[in-house]
């Protein structure tokens, strides 16, 4: 039976095994929007979902010899900075990078990094600029270096394990956040802009049937993912129907139904230039969380932000 979804871009596999291109396609579609949307002011953000072993990870972080979007945005970045820094223009680049395990935040403390500690934080809500992490660890980075270091840092220190479906399955949800600031000085008007935006690049755990991965601990931990990416399916639900509806105030989004979605509330439905990146299986055994992962970004593409300048 054949099922029709429609999506803004579709990628297939790599033509000829040529994962290069293949990887710097996906970049050149989606990264450099994100890009040009941070240094214009605004807030952006990159989500990967889908089946677990379906390539979300993969596709965001890549391999040393093939990188994915994140590594060519981090260098892209950088590269910006250097073209348009002069005396009347400055920039100032932030990172931070947080773990959602079992429906509780931790952080990674990327300088001066201590042995598979995860600190456990609490979540707090700015009147503005919403809900943030207390105590988050935030680091300046001068170079690319600098910024992959923590990437690679962060990523190696990430909660895997194995179960039936993947032999190195992630079992939490990571945002790796660029903060951007940009001070403009315009001389004739004897004037000075602050821009701060933020880029927050999030790759989150494999969806996947619980009865069909490990027992015990592998069993409670795809119980919570299942329960985070639940309401993450049914905010993105409730925000499609307020988009496509005139009357959105009898809507309610269900932010707080847990911690993954309190955190992106910015990004799903508010100020955010956002993407999401969906992967699926070509297999044809996994057909059915293939067809529940083209619903989900089918319902998400329907989604309206209202976005500002962040001055």
């Amino acid at each position: 039976q054949e099922k029709a979804f429609t999506f803004d871009s579709v990628f297939g596999p790599a033509a000829g095994g040529d994962d290069e291109a293949a990887q710097a396609g996906v970049f050149d579609a989606l990264g450099r929007d994100l890009l040009e949307s941070a240094f214009g002011g605004f807030n952006a953000c990159l989500f990967a979902f889908g089946q677990t072993g379906s390539g979300k990870t993969y596709s965001m972080i890549g391999t040393p010899t093939c990188p994915g979007v994140i590594p060519r945005l981090c260098e892209a970045l950088f590269e910006r900075i250097e073209a348009d820094s002069s005396e009347t223009l400055k920039f100032k680049v932030d990172v931070s990078y947080l773990e959602i395990f079992n429906e509780k935040v931790g952080y990674k403390e990327i300088c001066g990094w201590r042995d598979s500690i995860i600190a456990r934080m609490c979540i707090r809500e700015h009147p503005v600029s919403g809900p943030y992490v207390e105590g988050l660890s935030v680091h300046s980075a001068k170079t690319a270096a600098e910024l992959l270091r923590f990437l690679e840092i962060g990523t190696a220190e990430r909660s895997v394990a194995a179960t039936d479906m993947n032999d190195a399955s992630s079992r939490s949800h990571t945002i790796f956040t660029i903060t951007l600031g940009q001070t403009k000085y315009e001389p004739e008007l004897d004037l000075t802009n602050e821009y701060v935006s933020k880029i927050s690049l999030v790759d989150l755990a494999g969806s996947e049937r619980v009865k069909l991965t490990t027992s015990g601990q592998r069993l409670k931990e795809g119980a919570h993912i299942n329960a985070s990416l639940t309401t993450l399916g049914l905010v993105i639900q409730a925000l499609a129907s307020r988009s496509q509806t005139q009357d959105s105030r009898g809507v309610f989004i269900p932010y707080r139904d847990s911690v993954l979605t309190w955190l992106l509330r910015d990004s799903l439905g508010g100020n955010s230039k956002t993407v999401m990146l969906a992967t699926v299986s070509p297999s044809l055994q996994n057909v059915q969380e293939t067809l529940s992962t083209l619903r989900f970004a089918q319902r998400a593409r329907h989604i309206v932000n209202t976005v500002h300048v962040n001055e």
